[in-house]
């Protein structure tokens, strides 16, 4: 929001300077972002009028003007500039003035020169070369009733500041020069000058028909024909001035009035050629497959979550944000239709970044514009339509629909002390709120029961309300004492380990940590979740990031692709993050969102080479049972199995769902190859996604005393069928009922080429070793023996397995 000083004043001047003006501001929570004077410094520059220019006798694009700067003689100043006429008035630079500093950041001072030949007693400016603006196009043309001799500082203000104020999403009421003044009014006490609006006379009764449609979109519409106008007419140099210091350039009479009156009011308005709408307004939720031409020559697709205004042939607005091009007023209207409504906040909230456009319109209805004023600022905006060009208003014509609800909001004095950490009595509080103009009532003792303003959007809870409080008695009295509280520590439980603790745990295993967006392309959820219905985003910051993730593997196989593109050779990374999946079970709470559920997964990448490149050992690529033994790590010391499925993103020959005490927990695998090819990868990278609650479990440490006995190993080669896996041959065997066994380890796989009398086709040769101990009595042979039998006998009935010759 930005605004010069002198507007600002002049709805309330408090005893202030610039300075701590701008201090009082920011200290009560409108931060002053940027203080900027409206002009360099420069003096010895006055008011002048060009009597006579005739051409230069030795140069073409030069001309020698007689000027008169209210001096007792006239002054001779040879100009360039292509609109140097007789009888404008300018800017002139007087003989020892000193103009803005150049590139060299020193000032230019103006002497009696020669040009061929000819000599000039100063120098008429342009605008630029005053750094006003960068027009260039000719010598800056003053108002006709420009005092002669005037300082031109003091003629146009120039001696201004300009305000930017950097304003958070709850301060609507904020978002214009007579909210700032009444935020000033009530924190210094300074009287508050209200613009003065005189309803204009009303010289004929034609009316628009207008339709509210949509009670959900607007919640009041008001309007009135004004015929009889010219748009030809000039805006008034104080408006294109204060235009300007907003940011804004001129454009037309028109729109420059609504524009000016949203900067000085607060409230964005249209302006319709009445002439090309048919029949009538109509205001409601657009259509699929409707199409809008708007300003600023964007035409877009509409659809049934974004308001309009219609006619009854076509969409002539996109509600409470930009006009429609179709009617649009130009040089040639003659009679128009001016709007002001009030648009809920939700309604327009985010829709003109889908169109990747934004608007002064936009930003402000979607924050709150007061629904109370739409009919005077009307008024306003024809008050200032006649002045400028002409016309004859007809009667207001205001359609109110559904307003909205002002809930009382109560303040607790003890409360508002307690929070705010200083005393603050009831008095304090009452005061306040007066000079707020809040409307309040004394509901019990020490409560004071607050009706916001219809121009109050954020006053919804008791915080609020304290927050009025401490800002306007000021935070500069705040004690600038310490807080007192115990400082307990929370012990976290031995059974879960930290999240911090798992990022140190994957990092040590050669993965790199990536921070990725919970939004994703509708293709990445397709593709590589299996996810045909994600949850949509409402009003995605990008076109492609339209949809919430319900896998992390996309965002990974993006980064994996960014790292590509940027020649990596390996890439190792993981992500902790949040998923979004439907759940119908999900109830509406502080922390969750009805029908989404929303679990904390780990998820990781491993891309090249298995290991860094060495020289000991050749380079191999990092496949399946790399990435299977860094999440078995992770895990440990609890037992993983690992049994083959089918997922969308991954090989089917070549993935496994990691199960943990019989529950599935994630899967891992590689990336299947239609997805590599479509990706554009040179190999295929090896993924895994678990949850992460069951990655942060861990099992309590338990002592136990080292054996007295010493452990026997027996090795066993069973041939069975090919499959046979390792997880079925381990279950297997820990299966037996066999005490003694305390470990088995699968040492060694042997297939032939050809089959043989033992090894037939469709077999092959498993090869375990076995651990045996008691710890309470030294193993003999004998039992050694049917322990071992046992084993062979469990796997016989269990996996068809005999014992190897």
């Amino acid at each position: 929001m930005q605004f010069p000083e002198s507007w600002l004043r002049a709805f309330c001047n408090p005893a202030l300077n610039t300075q701590e003006l701008a201090e009082l501001l920011t200290m009560s929570g409108l931060e002053v972002e940027e203080l900027r004077p409206v002009a360099p410094p420069f003096h010895g520059i006055v008011v002048a009028e060009i009597v006579e220019a005739v051409q230069h006798p030795d140069a073409d694009r030069l001309r020698v003007c007689k000027v008169n700067a209210g001096g007792p003689e006239l002054l001779q100043i040879v100009c360039g500039a292509p609109n140097a006429r007789v009888g404008i008035r300018v800017p002139l630079a007087t003989v020892g003035a000193e103009l803005p500093p150049g590139e060299d950041g020193k000032p230019f001072k103006i002497k009696v020169g020669k040009l061929r030949g000819v000599e000039s007693f100063g120098m008429l400016c342009s605008a630029r070369e005053l750094k006003l603006t960068e027009d260039h196009g000719g010598l800056l043309e003053l108002a006709a009733d420009a005092p002669l001799g005037q300082n031109i500082r003091e003629h146009l203000q120039l001696d201004d500041t300009l305000f930017t104020l950097k304003l958070t999403p709850n301060l609507a009421h904020a978002l214009s020069v007579y909210g700032i003044a009444r935020e000033v009014s009530a924190l210094t006490g300074t009287p508050l000058n209200a613009p003065a609006i005189t309803p204009a006379a009303v010289t004929h009764q034609d009316k628009l028909p207008v339709r509210v449609e949509a009670a959900d979109l607007c919640g009041r519409f008001s309007g009135r024909i004004v015929r009889g106008v010219n748009t030809k007419a000039i805006t008034p140099a104080w408006m294109v001035d204060r235009l300007a210091r907003c940011g804004q350039r001129s454009v037309s009479p028109l729109v420059d009035i609504s524009n000016y009156v949203m900067f000085e009011l607060g409230r964005p308005s249209h302006i319709f050629d009445l002439d090309k709408i048919h029949n009538e307004l109509v205001v409601r939720w657009g259509r699929k497959g409707e199409q809008l031409k708007l300003l600023n020559g964007n035409t877009i697709e509409l659809d049934e979550t974004v308001g309009v205004i219609a006619d009854s042939q076509q969409v002539e607005s996109l509600a409470g944000i930009m006009g429609g091009d179709a009617t649009a007023v130009s040089d040639d209207t003659t009679n128009v239709y001016v709007e002001a409504a009030f648009w809920w906040p939700k309604a327009v909230m985010g829709r003109s970044r889908r169109f990747n456009f934004s608007t002064d319109a936009g930003h402000r209805f979607e924050r709150g514009v007061d629904p109370s004023g739409t009919t005077d600022h009307i008024e306003r905006i024809t008050q200032l339509i006649v002045e400028i060009c002409g016309g004859q208003a007809g009667p207001m014509d205001d359609h109110v629909v559904a307003l909205p609800e002002r809930k009382p909001v109560a303040l607790r004095v003890d409360r508002a002390a307690k929070v705010i950490g200083m005393p603050v009595t009831q008095a304090d509080c009452e005061t306040v709120f007066k000079r707020l103009g809040l409307d309040f009532s004394v509901t019990a003792p020490d409560v004071l029961t607050v009706l916001p303003p219809t121009f109050r959007f954020d006053l919804q809870i008791e915080e609020d309300l304290i927050e009025e409080v401490v800002r306007v008695l000021g935070y500069s009295k705040l004690p600038a004492t310490p807080p007192l509280a115990p400082v307990v520590g929370k012990v976290p439980s031995e059974t879960r380990r930290s999240v911090h603790a798992l990022r140190h745990a994957v990092a040590a295993r050669d993965y790199f940590e990536t921070i990725n967006f919970s939004f994703v392309e509708a293709r990445w959820e397709r593709e590589l979740a299996g996810n045909e219905q994600p949850i949509q985003l409402l009003n995605p910051i990008a076109a492609p990031l339209a949809v919430m993730r319900s896998s992390l593997m996309g965002s990974l196989v993006q980064v994996l692709r960014n790292n590509l593109a940027r020649k990596a050779p390996r890439v190792r990374v993981f992500e902790i993050g949040r998923v979004f999946l439907r759940d119908a079970s999900v109830e509406e709470s502080d922390t969750t969102i009805a029908g989404v559920r929303q679990p904390l997964r780990l998820a990781g990448l491993a891309w090249g080479t298995a290991d860094q490149q060495q020289w000991g050992e050749r380079d191999r690529p990092v496949d399946f049972f790399d990435v299977k033994g860094d999440i078995e790590a992770l895990l440990a010391p609890r037992a993983l199995q690992f049994e083959a499925t089918v997922h969308p993103a991954l090989h089917p020959g070549r993935s496994a769902r990691v199960l943990l005490d019989g529950v599935e927990i994630g899967v891992v695998g590689e990336l299947h190859p239609k997805w590599r090819q479509s990706y554009e990868l040179p190999s295929a990278p090896v993924l895994f996604e678990l949850a992460l609650d069951a990655v942060l479990a861990r099992l309590v440490p338990q002592g136990k005393g080292v054996a007295r006995l010493q452990a026997v190993q027996r090795d066993l080669a069973v041939i069975v069928g090919e499959q046979v896996t390792h997880a079925s041959l381990m279950n297997a065997i820990h299966s037996s009922g066999e005490t003694l066994v305390r470990s088995a380890r699968l040492f060694d796989v042997f297939k032939p080429a050809q089959p043989t009398a033992e090894l037939k086709a469709g077999e092959r040769s498993l090869a375990v070793r076995l651990e045996l101990l008691d710890d309470d009595n030294t193993l003999t042979d004998e039992r050694i023996e049917q322990a071992m039998a046992k084993v062979v006998a469990r796997l016989g009935e269990q996996l068809g397995a005999r014992l190897r010759g």
